[in-house]
């Protein structure tokens, strides 16, 4: 007998950045279903693991992106690659992306992006669709994302040229699917969430970086040379 199908989740938890608060402690949280917790992500290995062991023990910002050849997406993770491992080990927090394409696709992902920290793949979009993460556009008054450089008419092309010369034609995910912020853990609870509605709604990284006591980072300027 099928298993009846869940609900997603459909409420934010929270959405205020202006004071920071331990997302360890019971307030502003709710349960994840432990079903989906069991979901399966794969990472660059095709390596499964359910979805709750990333931050069963450890808190983590959760970021889930549109696919891998949107360029918006593109130029969020490659601020999220500017964060420094030092930052997230003393606030004791781990930087997860995960996105829906085929794992085939996170190795050249991350060298495209320079992003270091953990990253997974959704590529049933199970998850997403268990979280209520929308599929579509809407059109808000949300402006300009900080985190995206590009316009759209010059992203979109970039987008598409690297979906007709990459080694695997495809578009390395649903194009019309949206992602969304969330921290979550330790244990299977849902401390923020944030839905995109568009692919310029992406949170401000530092206002989620607040929330787990993780120190401002200065997107604006080069990565500090270091002398040794």
């Amino acid at each position: 007998m099928a298993a009846p199908a869940l609900a997603p989740v459909t409420r934010q938890v929270s959405g205020q950045t202006a004071a920071a608060r331990d997302p360890s402690g019971p307030d502003h949280r709710q349960p994840l279903a432990a079903a989906v917790a069991e979901l399966p992500v794969l990472d660059a290995s095709g390596r499964r693991m359910p979805f709750g062991a990333l931050f069963r023990e450890r808190r983590a910002v959760v970021v889930f992106v549109r696919h891998f050849l949107c360029y918006t997406c593109k130029e969020y993770v490659e601020d999220l690659a500017k964060i420094p491992k030092s930052f997230l080990q003393e606030a004791n927090v781990t930087l997860i992306v995960i996105g829906q394409s085929s794992y085939h696709h996170i190795e050249p992902f991350c060298k495209l992006t320079g992003y270091c920290h953990e990253i997974y793949v959704d590529p049933e979009r199970e998850i997403y669709k268990r979280l209520g993460m929308k599929r579509g556009e809407e059109i808000t008054s949300s402006g300009q994302s900080p985190h995206v450089k590009s316009n759209i008419l010059l992203g979109s092309i970039w987008s598409l040229w690297r979906a007709v010369t990459g080694p695997l034609f495809d578009f390395q995910g649903d194009p019309v699917q949206q992602g969304g912020t969330l921290i979550l853990g330790p244990g299977h609870y849902i401390h923020f969430i944030h839905r995109d509605r568009n692919r310029l709604d992406h949170k401000p990284i530092n206002s989620v970086l607040q929330l787990v006591g993780v120190q401002h980072v200065d997107f604006t300027s080069r990565p500090p040379v270091i002398h040794v």
